[in-house]
């Protein structure tokens, strides 16, 4: 009996075997995972595609890779703040005056001397994206990022140099500086005619 037993149970291995075996063959159609037939045609017997000759359609609320528009953002920081795994580092410097403003025309009074997203610790909950309130920070479609190092999905949005960033932090210390004579000079003017 344990040999029937036995040859049952090699027999409906090596047939699940050789069954995926030439499934592997055929591609799979794609269809997005909304199909009403996505999960059919799974049990025809592939799962996999074959990437990178197919890919699998992207849905439209997905959350892939972290991208942001510099150009319109404020270094308000909110972003950071509300990151629940710290994967935002920022370092913003106050400039002496309105350095510009941005596409929905908010002024910016930061420079953003480091702007680092670490993809490796997000988790892609897309907090960020919603507390902007330049709509700056945003979920790309592309989730095809391949490194060799986990140092490179540290992404570097900011690229002021850093011998700019220590002038401009001059500038505003200076400029800082300056205030606080002022102010001193009109309480020490207020206090002797007083």
């Amino acid at each position: 009996m344990k040999l029937i037993n036995g040859f049952t149970t090699a027999w409906k291995g090596l047939s699940l075997t050789v069954k995926h075996l030439f499934a592997n063959n055929s591609a799979r159609e794609i269809t997005t995972v909304s199909d009403s037939n996505y999960f059919k045609q799974l049990e025809k017997g592939t799962n996999t595609i074959q990437y990178p000759k197919q890919q699998l359609p992207v849905p439209e609320i997905g959350r892939y890779q972290l991208d942001v528009e510099m150009d319109d953002c404020i270094v308000c920081d909110l972003c950071a703040k509300v990151c629940p795994v710290d994967c935002i580092d920022i370092e913003a410097i106050k400039a002496t005056e309105a350095i510009g403003q941005t596409s929905d025309g908010t002024t910016k009074r930061l420079y953003a001397a480091k702007f680092d997203i670490d993809m490796a610790k997000c988790m892609y909950c897309g907090l960020c994206t919603i507390v902007c309130p330049t709509e700056c920070i945003v979920m790309t479609n592309q989730y095809d990022k391949t490194v060799f190092e986990l140092s490179d999905l540290v992404y570097e949005f900011s690229d002021m140099p850093p011998e700019v960033a220590a002038e401009k932090r001059a500038l505003f210390d200076k400029q800082q500086a300056e205030k606080q004579a002022a102010k001193l000079a009109a309480m020490q003017k207020k206090e002797g005619g007083a």
